[in-house]
Protein backbone atom coordinates (compact mmCIF):
# COMPACT_ATOMS: atom_id res chain seq x y z
CA UNK A 1 0.00 0.00 0.00
CA UNK A 2 1.49 3.81 -1.32
CA UNK A 3 2.52 5.43 2.04
CA UNK A 4 0.35 8.49 1.20
CA UNK A 5 -2.95 6.36 0.39
CA UNK A 6 -3.23 4.97 4.07
CA UNK A 7 -7.44 5.03 4.52
CA UNK A 8 -8.93 7.63 7.00
CA UNK A 9 -11.51 5.43 9.58
CA UNK A 10 -13.51 6.25 12.46
CA UNK A 11 -10.13 4.77 14.43
CA UNK A 12 -7.75 7.45 13.21
CA UNK A 13 -9.78 10.39 12.71
CA UNK A 14 -12.03 12.97 14.31
CA UNK A 15 -13.24 15.87 13.73
CA UNK A 16 -11.77 18.94 15.82
CA UNK A 17 -14.68 20.83 18.15
CA UNK A 18 -14.00 22.33 21.15
CA UNK A 19 -16.99 20.18 22.56
CA UNK A 20 -14.31 17.32 23.30
CA UNK A 21 -12.82 19.72 25.68
CA UNK A 22 -16.38 19.80 28.19
CA UNK A 23 -16.65 16.13 28.16
CA UNK A 24 -12.81 15.69 29.24
CA UNK A 25 -13.42 18.27 32.14
CA UNK A 26 -16.29 16.44 33.22
CA UNK A 27 -14.30 13.21 33.42
CA UNK A 28 -11.10 14.60 34.40
CA UNK A 29 -12.08 16.91 37.20
CA UNK A 30 -15.88 16.19 37.85
CA UNK A 31 -15.90 17.61 41.41
CA UNK A 32 -13.78 21.10 40.56
CA UNK A 33 -15.37 23.89 40.19
CA UNK A 34 -16.48 25.54 36.98
CA UNK A 35 -18.13 28.29 36.92
CA UNK A 36 -18.60 31.03 39.58
CA UNK A 37 -21.56 33.91 39.61
CA UNK A 38 -22.11 35.03 42.93
CA UNK A 39 -23.05 32.59 45.62
CA UNK A 40 -23.71 29.81 42.68
CA UNK A 41 -21.10 26.88 41.99
CA UNK A 42 -20.73 24.58 39.80
CA UNK A 43 -18.36 21.78 39.55
CA UNK A 44 -17.69 20.29 35.92
CA UNK A 45 -20.28 17.61 36.13
CA UNK A 46 -23.18 20.22 36.89
CA UNK A 47 -21.78 22.32 34.02
CA UNK A 48 -21.56 19.27 31.18
CA UNK A 49 -25.34 18.36 32.39
CA UNK A 50 -26.47 21.32 31.92
CA UNK A 51 -25.19 21.84 28.59
CA UNK A 52 -26.45 18.64 27.62
CA UNK A 53 -29.63 19.55 28.92
CA UNK A 54 -29.91 22.72 27.02
CA UNK A 55 -28.87 20.83 23.90
CA UNK A 56 -31.60 17.97 24.51
CA UNK A 57 -34.35 21.01 25.30
CA UNK A 58 -33.21 23.02 22.14
CA UNK A 59 -33.11 19.38 20.04
CA UNK A 60 -36.84 18.84 21.33
CA UNK A 61 -37.41 22.52 19.59
CA UNK A 62 -36.61 21.00 16.30
CA UNK A 63 -33.85 23.35 16.90
CA UNK A 64 -30.38 22.00 14.90
CA UNK A 65 -27.97 21.50 12.37
CA UNK A 66 -28.73 24.92 10.06
CA UNK A 67 -30.59 26.62 12.60
CA UNK A 68 -28.98 29.82 15.02
CA UNK A 69 -29.52 30.86 18.50
CA UNK A 70 -29.01 34.62 19.56
CA UNK A 71 -28.23 34.53 23.35
CA UNK A 72 -28.61 38.28 24.41
CA UNK A 73 -26.86 38.16 27.96
CA UNK A 74 -23.42 39.79 30.12
CA UNK A 75 -21.11 36.90 31.50
CA UNK A 76 -23.45 34.87 33.51
CA UNK A 77 -23.64 31.02 33.63
CA UNK A 78 -25.97 30.55 30.83
CA UNK A 79 -24.13 32.92 28.43
CA UNK A 80 -21.13 30.36 29.27
CA UNK A 81 -23.55 26.96 28.64
CA UNK A 82 -24.30 28.48 25.96
CA UNK A 83 -21.29 28.14 23.82
CA UNK A 84 -21.22 24.68 24.49
CA UNK A 85 -25.33 23.55 24.49
CA UNK A 86 -26.04 25.14 21.57
CA UNK A 87 -23.32 23.31 19.00
CA UNK A 88 -23.87 20.28 21.37
CA UNK A 89 -27.65 20.53 19.39
CA UNK A 90 -25.79 20.74 16.06
CA UNK A 91 -26.76 24.44 16.08
CA UNK A 92 -25.00 27.49 15.51
CA UNK A 93 -24.01 30.27 18.60
CA UNK A 94 -24.88 33.90 17.74
CA UNK A 95 -23.53 35.96 21.17
CA UNK A 96 -25.55 39.55 20.85
CA UNK A 97 -23.86 42.79 21.78
CA UNK A 98 -25.85 43.54 25.16
CA UNK A 99 -25.38 47.52 24.56
CA UNK A 100 -27.06 47.54 20.95
CA UNK A 101 -29.89 49.38 20.03
CA UNK A 102 -33.38 47.54 19.40
CA UNK A 103 -32.77 48.69 15.77
CA UNK A 104 -29.59 46.94 15.46
CA UNK A 105 -30.57 44.06 17.61
CA UNK A 106 -33.18 43.45 14.78
CA UNK A 107 -30.88 43.30 11.91
CA UNK A 108 -29.13 40.78 13.80
CA UNK A 109 -31.89 38.44 14.77
CA UNK A 110 -33.34 38.54 10.81
CA UNK A 111 -30.06 38.31 9.31
CA UNK A 112 -28.85 35.34 11.20
CA UNK A 113 -32.67 34.53 11.16
CA UNK A 114 -32.52 32.95 14.72
CA UNK A 115 -34.58 29.95 15.47
CA UNK A 116 -34.33 30.54 19.05
CA UNK A 117 -33.30 33.74 21.61
CA UNK A 118 -32.16 33.39 24.97
CA UNK A 119 -31.79 36.86 26.86
CA UNK A 120 -31.35 37.85 30.24
CA UNK A 121 -33.78 38.96 32.07
CA UNK A 122 -32.59 42.87 32.06
CA UNK A 123 -32.65 42.93 28.71
CA UNK A 124 -35.73 41.00 27.79
CA UNK A 125 -37.42 44.51 26.46
CA UNK A 126 -34.46 45.24 24.44
CA UNK A 127 -35.26 41.95 22.66
CA UNK A 128 -39.25 42.55 22.30
CA UNK A 129 -38.86 45.41 20.99
CA UNK A 130 -36.21 44.48 18.59
CA UNK A 131 -38.54 41.28 17.74
CA UNK A 132 -41.41 43.53 16.73
CA UNK A 133 -39.25 45.06 14.27
CA UNK A 134 -39.11 42.82 12.47
CA UNK A 135 -42.69 40.38 13.07
CA UNK A 136 -44.05 41.81 10.17
CA UNK A 137 -41.68 41.23 7.54
CA UNK A 138 -42.15 38.43 5.09
CA UNK A 139 -40.51 35.32 5.76
CA UNK A 140 -40.70 35.73 9.82
CA UNK A 141 -41.01 33.09 11.94
CA UNK A 142 -41.35 33.82 16.31
CA UNK A 143 -38.25 32.60 17.54
CA UNK A 144 -38.15 30.01 20.96
CA UNK A 145 -38.00 33.05 23.54
CA UNK A 146 -36.23 32.06 26.65
CA UNK A 147 -35.49 34.53 29.75
CA UNK A 148 -32.44 33.74 31.92
CA UNK A 149 -33.46 35.01 35.37
CA UNK A 150 -30.69 36.32 37.89
CA UNK A 151 -31.19 36.90 41.33
CA UNK A 152 -28.78 39.77 41.57
CA UNK A 153 -31.82 41.79 39.12
CA UNK A 154 -35.12 43.32 39.90
CA UNK A 155 -37.51 40.56 39.90
CA UNK A 156 -40.30 42.83 37.75
CA UNK A 157 -38.02 42.41 34.62
CA UNK A 158 -38.60 38.54 35.00
CA UNK A 159 -42.41 38.57 35.71
CA UNK A 160 -43.45 40.60 32.69
CA UNK A 161 -40.73 38.49 30.51
CA UNK A 162 -42.96 35.31 31.89
CA UNK A 163 -46.30 37.03 31.19
CA UNK A 164 -45.31 37.65 27.75
CA UNK A 165 -44.84 33.85 26.97
CA UNK A 166 -41.39 33.36 27.59
CA UNK A 167 -39.82 30.28 29.02
CA UNK A 168 -37.53 30.56 32.05
CA UNK A 169 -33.98 28.94 31.35
CA UNK A 170 -33.86 26.56 34.19
CA UNK A 171 -37.62 25.51 33.42
CA UNK A 172 -36.46 24.74 29.36
CA UNK A 173 -33.22 22.86 30.79
CA UNK A 174 -35.87 20.61 32.98
CA UNK A 175 -37.03 20.18 29.80
CA UNK A 176 -33.89 18.28 28.68
CA UNK A 177 -32.01 15.14 28.71
CA UNK A 178 -28.77 15.58 30.90
CA UNK A 179 -27.21 12.18 28.78
CA UNK A 180 -28.40 13.72 25.66
CA UNK A 181 -26.49 12.06 23.48
CA UNK A 182 -24.56 14.81 21.57
CA UNK A 183 -22.46 14.14 18.45
CA UNK A 184 -19.47 15.89 17.02
CA UNK A 185 -19.45 17.46 13.82
CA UNK A 186 -19.24 14.98 10.54
CA UNK A 187 -17.43 17.80 8.97
CA UNK A 188 -15.24 19.94 11.21
CA UNK A 189 -15.79 23.09 8.87
CA UNK A 190 -19.44 23.08 10.04
CA UNK A 191 -20.29 26.13 11.63
CA UNK A 192 -20.42 26.91 15.66
CA UNK A 193 -20.44 30.25 15.87
CA UNK A 194 -21.94 33.56 14.47
CA UNK A 195 -20.64 36.87 15.58
CA UNK A 196 -21.15 40.36 13.62
CA UNK A 197 -18.48 43.25 12.88
CA UNK A 198 -19.10 46.28 14.73
CA UNK A 199 -21.19 48.00 11.78
CA UNK A 200 -19.95 51.42 12.21
CA UNK A 201 -20.47 53.11 8.63
CA UNK A 202 -22.65 50.14 6.90
CA UNK A 203 -24.90 47.56 8.07
CA UNK A 204 -23.06 44.80 10.34
CA UNK A 205 -21.22 41.65 8.50
CA UNK A 206 -21.63 38.31 9.72
CA UNK A 207 -18.38 36.37 10.75
CA UNK A 208 -18.72 32.64 10.20
CA UNK A 209 -16.39 30.66 12.43
CA UNK A 210 -16.29 26.51 12.59
CA UNK A 211 -15.39 23.77 14.77
CA UNK A 212 -11.75 22.96 13.60
CA UNK A 213 -10.88 27.39 13.94
CA UNK A 214 -12.78 27.27 17.23
CA UNK A 215 -10.79 24.06 18.53
CA UNK A 216 -7.68 25.50 17.09
CA UNK A 217 -7.77 29.26 18.10
CA UNK A 218 -9.32 28.22 21.98
CA UNK A 219 -5.78 25.60 22.07
CA UNK A 220 -3.11 28.91 20.75
CA UNK A 221 -4.94 31.09 23.17
CA UNK A 222 -4.07 29.13 25.60
CA UNK A 223 -0.78 28.67 24.28
CA UNK A 224 -0.14 32.15 24.13
CA UNK A 225 -0.44 33.18 27.64
CA UNK A 226 1.51 30.69 29.70
CA UNK A 227 -2.03 29.44 31.40
CA UNK A 228 -1.79 26.17 33.20
CA UNK A 229 -4.43 23.38 34.06
CA UNK A 230 -6.79 24.84 36.78
CA UNK A 231 -6.31 28.56 35.85
CA UNK A 232 -9.06 30.77 37.46
CA UNK A 233 -10.01 33.28 35.08
CA UNK A 234 -12.06 36.29 35.71
CA UNK A 235 -14.70 37.35 32.62
CA UNK A 236 -13.56 41.02 32.86
CA UNK A 237 -14.01 40.74 29.11
CA UNK A 238 -17.71 40.33 27.87
CA UNK A 239 -18.43 36.53 25.89
CA UNK A 240 -20.09 38.52 23.36
CA UNK A 241 -17.00 39.43 22.06
CA UNK A 242 -15.50 37.34 19.62
CA UNK A 243 -16.87 34.41 21.70
CA UNK A 244 -14.60 35.89 24.60
CA UNK A 245 -11.90 35.33 22.74
CA UNK A 246 -11.99 31.56 22.53
CA UNK A 247 -10.99 31.75 26.21
CA UNK A 248 -14.64 30.35 27.15
CA UNK A 249 -14.16 27.06 24.93
CA UNK A 250 -10.20 26.73 26.27
CA UNK A 251 -10.85 27.51 29.92
CA UNK A 252 -13.36 23.65 29.69
CA UNK A 253 -9.68 22.38 27.98
CA UNK A 254 -7.89 23.87 30.63
CA UNK A 255 -10.26 22.59 33.50
CA UNK A 256 -10.73 26.02 34.81
CA UNK A 257 -12.57 27.74 36.88
CA UNK A 258 -14.51 30.50 35.10
CA UNK A 259 -15.74 33.46 37.39
CA UNK A 260 -18.54 35.29 35.98
CA UNK A 261 -18.58 38.97 36.69
CA UNK A 262 -21.93 41.06 35.54
CA UNK A 263 -20.83 44.61 35.55
CA UNK A 264 -17.06 45.65 35.17
CA UNK A 265 -15.74 47.83 37.86
CA UNK A 266 -12.45 48.18 39.30
CA UNK A 267 -13.91 47.32 42.43
CA UNK A 268 -15.27 44.29 41.36
CA UNK A 269 -12.22 43.04 39.40
CA UNK A 270 -9.81 43.53 42.94
CA UNK A 271 -12.72 42.05 45.31
CA UNK A 272 -12.82 39.03 42.92
CA UNK A 273 -9.35 38.58 42.44
CA UNK A 274 -9.02 38.80 45.94
CA UNK A 275 -11.36 36.42 46.91
CA UNK A 276 -11.41 33.95 44.53
CA UNK A 277 -7.18 33.67 43.33
CA UNK A 278 -8.10 34.77 40.32
CA UNK A 279 -4.58 33.57 37.85
CA UNK A 280 -6.01 35.35 34.72
CA UNK A 281 -8.18 37.98 33.01
CA UNK A 282 -8.54 39.92 29.84
CA UNK A 283 -9.67 43.80 29.39
CA UNK A 284 -9.29 46.36 26.35
CA UNK A 285 -6.96 49.05 27.26
CA UNK A 286 -9.55 51.72 28.69
CA UNK A 287 -10.11 48.76 31.59
CA UNK A 288 -6.35 48.69 32.47
CA UNK A 289 -6.65 52.52 32.78
CA UNK A 290 -9.86 52.10 35.34
CA UNK A 291 -7.34 49.68 37.33
CA UNK A 292 -4.94 52.32 37.44
CA UNK A 293 -6.21 55.04 38.63
CA UNK A 294 -8.77 53.29 40.93
CA UNK A 295 -9.10 55.06 44.29
CA UNK A 296 -7.70 53.46 47.43
CA UNK A 297 -10.95 52.70 48.53
CA UNK A 298 -11.98 50.35 45.89
CA UNK A 299 -8.46 48.50 46.01
CA UNK A 300 -7.95 45.14 48.11
CA UNK A 301 -4.60 43.31 48.81
CA UNK A 302 -4.13 40.98 45.10
CA UNK A 303 -0.73 38.75 44.68
CA UNK A 304 1.34 39.78 42.34
CA UNK A 305 1.95 37.95 39.18
CA UNK A 306 -1.84 38.21 38.17
CA UNK A 307 -1.68 37.77 34.15
CA UNK A 308 -3.71 40.53 32.38
CA UNK A 309 -4.11 40.29 28.35
CA UNK A 310 -4.85 43.39 26.51
CA UNK A 311 -5.99 43.61 23.16
CA UNK A 312 -7.87 46.39 20.92
CA UNK A 313 -6.01 49.93 20.10
CA UNK A 314 -2.08 49.69 21.02
CA UNK A 315 -2.16 50.40 24.63
CA UNK A 316 0.08 53.82 25.15
CA UNK A 317 3.54 52.24 26.97
CA UNK A 318 2.22 54.66 30.02
CA UNK A 319 -0.56 52.30 30.50
CA UNK A 320 1.37 48.97 29.86
CA UNK A 321 4.01 50.57 32.48
CA UNK A 322 1.59 51.32 35.30
CA UNK A 323 0.14 48.15 35.05
CA UNK A 324 3.53 46.35 35.42
CA UNK A 325 4.20 48.64 38.94
CA UNK A 326 1.14 47.81 40.29
CA UNK A 327 2.22 44.08 39.71
CA UNK A 328 0.08 43.19 36.73
CA UNK A 329 1.40 40.94 34.28
CA UNK A 330 0.47 41.97 30.84
CA UNK A 331 0.47 39.96 27.32
CA UNK A 332 -0.47 42.37 24.68
CA UNK A 333 -2.65 40.53 21.81
CA UNK A 334 -3.92 41.83 18.42
CA UNK A 335 -6.87 40.35 16.45
CA UNK A 336 -10.34 40.66 14.91
CA UNK A 337 -13.54 39.44 14.79
CA UNK A 338 -12.35 37.53 11.89
CA UNK A 339 -10.00 35.47 13.44
CA UNK A 340 -11.33 34.33 16.61
CA UNK A 341 -10.14 37.31 18.37
CA UNK A 342 -6.54 37.82 18.85
CA UNK A 343 -4.07 36.18 16.35
CA UNK A 344 -1.16 37.63 17.06
CA UNK A 345 0.63 38.03 20.71
CA UNK A 346 3.69 40.02 21.61
CA UNK A 347 5.93 36.94 22.33
CA UNK A 348 7.97 37.82 25.42
CA UNK A 349 11.84 37.60 25.22
CA UNK A 350 13.70 36.84 28.37
CA UNK A 351 16.58 39.31 27.52
CA UNK A 352 14.22 42.08 27.52
CA UNK A 353 13.92 41.60 31.26
CA UNK A 354 17.24 43.62 31.92
CA UNK A 355 16.14 46.79 29.78
CA UNK A 356 14.58 50.14 31.82
CA UNK A 357 10.73 49.85 32.36
CA UNK A 358 10.20 52.68 29.34
CA UNK A 359 12.14 50.24 27.07
CA UNK A 360 10.36 47.01 28.30
CA UNK A 361 6.76 48.72 27.68
CA UNK A 362 7.73 50.49 24.11
CA UNK A 363 8.22 46.68 22.90
CA UNK A 364 5.22 45.27 24.80
CA UNK A 365 2.68 47.74 22.95
CA UNK A 366 4.14 46.18 19.89
CA UNK A 367 1.48 43.53 18.06
CA UNK A 368 4.22 40.58 18.19
CA UNK A 369 4.08 37.48 15.91
CA UNK A 370 1.55 35.18 15.08
CA UNK A 371 -0.12 33.17 17.27
CA UNK A 372 0.99 29.30 16.77
CA UNK A 373 -2.28 28.16 15.86
CA UNK A 374 -2.08 31.22 12.61
CA UNK A 375 0.14 29.77 9.81
CA UNK A 376 0.37 32.87 8.22
CA UNK A 377 0.70 36.77 9.01
CA UNK A 378 2.29 39.22 6.90
CA UNK A 379 2.50 43.51 6.48
CA UNK A 380 2.19 44.01 2.64
CA UNK A 381 1.49 46.69 0.19
CA UNK A 382 -2.21 46.12 -0.36
CA UNK A 383 -1.58 46.87 -3.67
CA UNK A 384 0.68 44.47 -5.02
CA UNK A 385 0.82 41.97 -2.21
CA UNK A 386 4.58 42.59 -2.03
CA UNK A 387 6.00 42.33 1.97
CA UNK A 388 7.33 45.30 2.98
CA UNK A 389 11.47 45.43 4.06
CA UNK A 390 11.10 44.93 7.99
CA UNK A 391 13.14 48.58 9.14
CA UNK A 392 10.24 49.53 11.24
CA UNK A 393 9.34 52.25 8.85
CA UNK A 394 7.26 50.78 6.01
CA UNK A 395 3.93 51.23 6.14
CA UNK A 396 1.64 48.14 4.84
CA UNK A 397 -1.38 46.35 5.63
CA UNK A 398 -1.58 43.24 8.30
CA UNK A 399 -2.66 40.02 6.29
CA UNK A 400 -3.18 36.86 7.77
CA UNK A 401 -4.15 33.23 6.62
CA UNK A 402 -4.51 29.91 8.17
CA UNK A 403 -6.76 27.79 10.94
CA UNK A 404 -7.35 31.30 12.63
CA UNK A 405 -9.47 32.64 9.25
CA UNK A 406 -12.98 33.29 9.48
CA UNK A 407 -14.69 30.92 7.43
CA UNK A 408 -16.43 34.01 5.83
CA UNK A 409 -19.49 36.63 5.89
CA UNK A 410 -22.77 35.29 6.17
CA UNK A 411 -24.93 36.69 3.00
CA UNK A 412 -22.44 38.72 1.46
CA UNK A 413 -20.21 37.17 -1.10
CA UNK A 414 -18.72 40.44 -2.63
CA UNK A 415 -16.85 41.59 1.25
CA UNK A 416 -15.92 37.84 0.95
CA UNK A 417 -14.11 38.30 -2.05
CA UNK A 418 -12.75 41.56 -1.28
CA UNK A 419 -11.75 40.36 2.30
CA UNK A 420 -9.72 37.17 0.70
CA UNK A 421 -8.14 38.87 -2.27
CA UNK A 422 -4.77 37.60 -3.16
CA UNK A 423 -5.19 34.09 -0.91
CA UNK A 424 -5.19 36.14 2.20
CA UNK A 425 -7.55 38.33 4.37
CA UNK A 426 -6.97 41.83 4.90
CA UNK A 427 -7.21 42.98 8.04
CA UNK A 428 -7.66 46.80 6.73
CA UNK A 429 -4.85 47.54 9.61
CA UNK A 430 -1.77 50.19 8.89
CA UNK A 431 1.48 48.56 10.17
CA UNK A 432 5.01 48.48 9.72
CA UNK A 433 7.64 45.01 10.73
CA UNK A 434 10.48 45.37 13.02
CA UNK A 435 14.06 44.18 12.06
CA UNK A 436 12.96 41.03 14.54
CA UNK A 437 9.98 40.47 12.51
CA UNK A 438 7.80 41.70 15.47
CA UNK A 439 4.55 44.10 13.64
CA UNK A 440 3.53 47.05 15.46
CA UNK A 441 0.54 48.47 13.90
CA UNK A 442 0.68 52.32 13.39
CA UNK A 443 -3.08 52.94 12.43
CA UNK A 444 -6.91 51.91 11.20
CA UNK A 445 -6.65 52.41 6.94
CA UNK A 446 -9.04 55.08 7.93
CA UNK A 447 -7.82 56.80 10.82
CA UNK A 448 -4.76 57.85 9.03
CA UNK A 449 -4.20 61.67 9.05
CA UNK A 450 -3.03 63.04 5.90
CA UNK A 451 -1.97 66.91 6.86
CA UNK A 452 0.22 68.89 3.64
CA UNK A 453 0.66 64.95 2.10
CA UNK A 454 2.67 63.69 5.08
CA UNK A 455 0.67 60.46 6.71
CA UNK A 456 0.33 60.64 10.27
CA UNK A 457 -0.54 58.01 12.59
CA UNK A 458 -3.31 58.49 15.30
CA UNK A 459 -1.94 56.15 17.60
CA UNK A 460 1.10 57.43 17.44
CA UNK A 461 -0.21 61.40 18.50
CA UNK A 462 -2.21 59.49 21.35
CA UNK A 463 0.74 57.24 22.66
CA UNK A 464 2.53 60.46 23.44
CA UNK A 465 -0.89 62.10 25.02
CA UNK A 466 -1.30 59.54 27.38
CA UNK A 467 1.98 60.68 28.72
CA UNK A 468 0.78 64.01 30.04
CA UNK A 469 0.07 63.78 34.07
CA UNK A 470 -3.73 65.08 33.81
CA UNK A 471 -4.79 63.00 30.56
CA UNK A 472 -6.54 60.27 31.75
CA UNK A 473 -8.31 59.05 28.26
CA UNK A 474 -7.45 60.40 24.51
CA UNK A 475 -8.57 59.72 20.93
CA UNK A 476 -6.99 61.63 17.82
CA UNK A 477 -9.08 61.94 14.72
CA UNK A 478 -8.47 63.89 11.55
CA UNK A 479 -10.22 67.42 11.25
CA UNK A 480 -10.75 69.54 8.39
CA UNK A 481 -7.93 71.89 7.41
CA UNK A 482 -8.02 74.82 4.94
CA UNK A 483 -4.20 74.82 4.90
CA UNK A 484 -2.95 71.88 5.44
CA UNK A 485 -5.89 69.69 4.38
CA UNK A 486 -6.30 67.45 7.84
CA UNK A 487 -4.90 68.04 10.90
CA UNK A 488 -4.93 66.26 14.22
CA UNK A 489 -7.57 66.46 16.45
CA UNK A 490 -7.07 65.59 20.24
CA UNK A 491 -10.43 64.35 22.16
CA UNK A 492 -8.88 63.93 25.68
CA UNK A 493 -10.88 63.15 28.92
CA UNK A 494 -8.76 64.69 32.34
CA UNK A 495 -8.25 62.63 35.14
CA UNK A 496 -9.93 65.12 37.16
CA UNK A 497 -13.25 66.40 35.89
CA UNK A 498 -13.72 69.56 37.81
CA UNK A 499 -11.37 71.74 35.99
CA UNK A 500 -12.67 75.18 34.11
CA UNK A 501 -12.76 76.28 30.65
CA UNK A 502 -9.77 79.02 31.48
CA UNK A 503 -8.00 76.13 33.00
CA UNK A 504 -9.17 73.39 30.24
CA UNK A 505 -7.37 76.49 27.75
CA UNK A 506 -4.45 76.22 29.77
CA UNK A 507 -4.09 72.56 29.95
CA UNK A 508 -4.72 72.37 26.28
CA UNK A 509 -1.49 74.61 25.65
CA UNK A 510 0.53 72.63 27.77
CA UNK A 511 -0.35 69.62 26.01
CA UNK A 512 0.36 70.87 22.67
CA UNK A 513 3.50 72.09 24.16
CA UNK A 514 3.91 68.57 25.53
CA UNK A 515 3.44 66.94 22.02
CA UNK A 516 6.05 69.43 20.32
CA UNK A 517 8.85 68.38 22.73
CA UNK A 518 8.03 64.65 21.55
CA UNK A 519 6.88 64.73 18.17
CA UNK A 520 7.39 65.95 14.27
CA UNK A 521 5.88 69.73 14.44
CA UNK A 522 3.22 68.03 11.68
CA UNK A 523 1.48 65.87 13.78
CA UNK A 524 0.96 68.26 16.89
CA UNK A 525 -2.70 68.57 17.36
CA UNK A 526 -3.94 71.86 16.38
CA UNK A 527 -7.48 71.70 18.34
CA UNK A 528 -8.04 69.64 21.50
CA UNK A 529 -11.62 68.69 22.90
CA UNK A 530 -12.17 67.68 26.13
CA UNK A 531 -14.59 65.22 27.89
CA UNK A 532 -15.96 62.16 28.55
CA UNK A 533 -14.83 59.71 25.19
CA UNK A 534 -17.92 57.73 23.32
CA UNK A 535 -17.02 53.98 23.90
CA UNK A 536 -18.59 50.37 22.61
CA UNK A 537 -19.49 48.06 25.07
CA UNK A 538 -16.18 46.58 25.06
CA UNK A 539 -14.64 48.89 25.77
CA UNK A 540 -13.14 50.66 22.62
CA UNK A 541 -13.18 54.90 21.69
CA UNK A 542 -16.36 54.84 18.88
CA UNK A 543 -13.79 57.21 16.28
CA UNK A 544 -16.89 57.29 14.06
CA UNK A 545 -18.71 59.50 16.78
CA UNK A 546 -15.80 61.63 17.14
CA UNK A 547 -15.26 62.08 13.32
CA UNK A 548 -18.80 63.52 13.59
CA UNK A 549 -18.67 65.73 16.42
CA UNK A 550 -15.19 67.37 14.94
CA UNK A 551 -17.48 68.44 12.01
CA UNK A 552 -19.39 70.41 13.98
CA UNK A 553 -16.45 72.27 16.00
CA UNK A 554 -16.39 75.36 13.85
CA UNK A 555 -12.47 76.92 13.88
CA UNK A 556 -12.04 76.69 17.79
CA UNK A 557 -8.64 75.77 19.19
CA UNK A 558 -10.23 74.27 22.42
CA UNK A 559 -13.65 72.88 22.97
CA UNK A 560 -15.94 70.33 25.35
CA UNK A 561 -17.54 67.46 24.63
Amino acid sequence: MDIDNLPKCSANYTALTPLWFLQRAALVHPKRKSVIHGAKHYTWAQTYQRCRRLASALARHSIGLGNTVAVLAPNIPAMYEAHFGVAMAGAVLNCVNIRLDARMVAFLLEHSRAAAVLVDQDFFALAQEALGLIRAKPGFREPVLVVIADEACESSNLERALKQGAVEYEEFLGGGDHEFEWRAPEDEWQSIALGYTSGTTSDPKGVVLSHRGAYLSSLGASLAWDMADGCVYLWTLPMFHCNGWCYTWATAALCGTSVCLRQVTAKAIFSAIAKHKVTHFCAAPIVLNTIIHAPAEDRVPIPSGVHVMTAGAAPPASVLSAMEKQGFRVTHTYGLSETYGPSTVCAWKEEWNSLPLPQRAALKARQGVRYLALEGLEVVNPDTMVPVPADATSIGEIVMRGNMVMKGYLHNPKANQESFRGGWFHSGDLAVKHPDGYIEIKDRAKDIIISGGENISSLEVENAIYGHPHVLEASVVARPDERWGESPCAFITLKSSSSNSAQERELGEDIMKYCRDRLPRYMVPKSVVFGSLPKTATGKIQKHILRAKVKELGPVRYSKL
